[in-house]
């Protein structure tokens, strides 16, 4: 029962950090082209806001996986086992998919204001 019960806590942490890791870096490449324009051409400062964003989701998400693991009943079975991993990692992908949509919400929202002519000094 215990071994089971941490094999499938194993499982859960290898796949949700993997693709914490995969749509963090997948955010991260597509993501500067738009900081790029927001930022008028700048890329240091495109690529340090770039990073920040990095991390701030790498701990946001990874801090929710890890937090996320204790809730629910533990498995007593394979298919339990299998029902657990397929909800948990379920809902870190809705999870995941709502912190991509809220980064690309931001990204367009800096490239969009980066598109505006500068303001006229009076």
């Amino acid at each position: 029962m215990d071994t089971l019960v941490l094999f499938t806590y194993a499982l859960y942490a290898v796949a949700t950090i993997a693709m914490t890791a995969w749509v963090a870096q997948t955010l991260y490449k597509a993501g500067h082209i738009f900081l790029l324009e927001a930022f008028h051409g700048n890329d240091e400062m495109a690529a340090s806001v770039n990073h920040l964003l990095r991390v701030g989701f790498y701990l946001v998400n990874l801090g929710f996986v890890l937090m996320f693991l204790k809730y629910g009943a533990h498995p007593e079975s394979v298919v339990g086992a299998v029902e657990y991993l397929t909800t948990k990692v379920g809902i870190v992908l809705i999870v995941l998919g709502a912190m991509h949509f809220f980064n690309m919400f931001n990204f367009d929202k800096m490239r969009k204001k980066g598109r505006r002519p500068p303001p006229l000094n009076a």
